[in-house]
């Protein structure tokens, strides 16, 4: 006798199913804290001696100060968004984001990705005794691109990042740039792949006006290609324009996580809800 739970009754017919597609995750932040550990907050105990002799008698330092960066965060992100990440000076959104990119441990919890993360940030590095144009090619070689790849867009990113709007700027060393043409730059060489998950880190506050906007076009493009941008900013404008998903975090703890107008107003407001 077949069992009880297996029984289909053919007299009533399924539930129809809802038509909206499910969303797909792209990262699962997962309860996570992260803790700094600065060693030798007295006198000396913070020098290169110091440390080796740490490393080779396996001793841990005393005067050691933990800065517990990221309290219990949790939120999952979908293929298709951009979300702002937005919060006061040292709330913990830069650490945030290093850390969905990998380049940070977790102290609990963990951070689940479907896909590469990819981390442009404005100290993003470049080598800058070499040229901006072999900067360009080592920096999409990096990503993945193949060489022909990286001289069908050469082009196009030299003419979007707007180097050499007022020069031959690209065929110099990258220490001759300003901070803003090598901000520029960077943005540019990143954005010229899809990525999975692409993090931005304040690149749109360089720039002029004119850069600002072929950046948000940018990021459109890339959303709708592929994966999920986010983005930390202290432009609130930039993310009212970029993002229709915002995170707010202060003090390392999310306090709020929604629509980016809702956000940002309670932001601007500095009102946190109520729980």
């Amino acid at each position: 006798m077949a069992d009880s739970a297996t029984k289909i009754d053919m007299g009533k017919k399924p539930a129809v199913q809802d038509s909206v597609p499910a969303r797909e995750p792209t990262v699962i932040v997962d309860d996570v804290h992260i803790v700094y550990r600065v060693h030798g907050a007295g006198s000396g105990k913070g020098s290169a001696t110091s440390a080796i002799s740490r490393i080779i008698s396996r001793k841990r330092a005393s005067g050691v100060r933990e800065v517990h960066a990221v309290r219990g965060i949790s939120f999952t992100a979908y293929k298709g968004e951009a979300v702002g990440l937005i919060g006061s000076n040292g709330s913990g959104k830069s650490t945030m984001l290093a850390a969905i990119a990998g380049l940070l441990p977790t102290e609990r919890g963990g951070i689940y990705t479907n896909g590469q993360p990819s981390l442009l940030g404005v100290n993003a590095a470049l080598m800058n005794e070499l040229t901006g144009e072999r900067n360009v090619v080592l920096g999409c070689l990096a990503m993945g691109m193949s060489p022909a790849e990286v001289r069908s867009r050469y082009e196009e990113i030299v003419d979007f990042s707007g180097i050499n709007d007022k020069g031959d700027f690209i065929s110099l060393p990258m220490r001759t740039y300003s901070s803003g043409m090598g901000a520029r730059l960077r943005f540019s060489i990143a954005a010229a792949k899809t990525h999975d998950v692409l993090l931005i880190d304040e690149a749109l506050a360089t720039g002029d006006q004119a850069f600002q906007q072929r950046s948000k076009a940018r990021i459109n493009e890339l959303r709708k290609a592929a994966g999920t941008v986010f983005l930390v900013s202290h432009d609130n404008s930039s993310i009212r324009e970029v993002c229709e998903r915002t995170i707010w975090i202060e003090h390392g703890e999310l306090v709020m996580d929604g629509p980016t107008e809702e956000v940002v107003s309670a932001y601007e407001r500095g009102e946190r809800p109520q729980h």
